[in-house]
């Protein structure tokens, strides 16, 4: 089930029809490979809130010697805002994909957005708020043009929370899409993924001509993991606890620090 259908669509699993079975053995380690990484759950683990996430001090410099590695084909494909992962990460990061491929920074530095219609999410703004001040269990993380509702500290209002913005994307109509991930419910424009987004990094430097290669960890990474197989490369999930259209897993967000490390020392050039 693709998330870029109607509005009235849970997108739970897209392209699991043509999931290919996981193959223990890592793909080997390639110079010419492209790399798409989520964030939260595959760089990061996830915290309770958004913002009290922690970045280990490992990072930045993992993100650099894999982007010299891969001669700047590193990508980080994300749900938060570019603003908000500049100030995860630096600004030193120039390719990036936030609100699930809403936004997308090229590696020369230009910005892709399309038009902002976040107003007419207010309705559902309200209500979602009104649901967490009844609620505090429930956050609401406000990205503009989508909003994401939060129930992790408390998973007993899946149900709840999930007829609420049931309900309010009925009025919405097929330009907005519902898609939920580990204990979040969010809603954002429809006909933006991570998959199109990393169809659309593939057509520019230095990414074209080259063999796509993603980590991720959730259900609204599956829509990469899915364009990721349309174009021949190597799907990644990080996680064992759901089926996947992901060809590889890695059991956890430290087992995916140490192959990338792995990775990142195969690929350096040697003087």
């Amino acid at each position: 089930m693709s998330s870029r259908h109607s509005s009235r669509v849970v997108a739970d699993a897209p392209g699991m029809s043509a999931a290919p079975p996981i193959t223990a053995t890592l793909p080997e380690p390639r110079a010419d490979w492209a790399l798409f990484l989520d964030f939260d759950g595959t760089l990061v683990e996830i915290a309770e809130r958004p913002d009290q996430v922690v970045v280990p001090a490992r990072l930045r410099p993992l993100l650099g010697a894999l982007t010299e590695a891969l001669g700047g084909a590193v990508a980080i494909i994300s749900g938060r805002h570019l603003d908000g992962l500049d100030a995860l990460l630096g600004s030193t990061r120039p390719a990036l994909a936030g609100l699930h491929g809403l936004e997308r920074r090229s590696r020369d530095g230009r910005i892709h957005r399309p038009p902002d219609h976040g107003d007419q999410l207010d309705g559902l703004r309200k209500a979602m708020h009104a649901f967490a001040r009844q609620h505090p269990g429930a956050i609401v993380e406000d990205k503009g043009s989508a909003l994401a509702l939060h129930y992790r500290s408390d998973p007993a209002l899946e149900h709840a929370a999930r007829a609420l913005i049931e309900h309010h994307c009925e009025s919405l109509g097929d330009a907005f899409r519902l898609q939920s991930g580990k204990q979040v419910l969010e809603v954002g424009p429809a006909g933006h993924d991570k998959g199109t987004v990393i169809e659309a990094f593939m057509t520019e430097a230095p990414f074209q001509g080259r063999t796509p290669v993603c980590l991720g960890d959730d259900v609204t990474d599956e829509d990469a993991f899915a364009a990721i197989n349309r174009l021949g490369g190597h799907a990644i999930r990080v996680g064992t606890d759901r089926p996947t259209a992901a060809g590889y897993e890695l059991a956890s967000v430290n087992e995916a620090y140490q192959w990338l490390n792995r990775l990142a020392r195969q690929l350096q050039p040697r003087h």
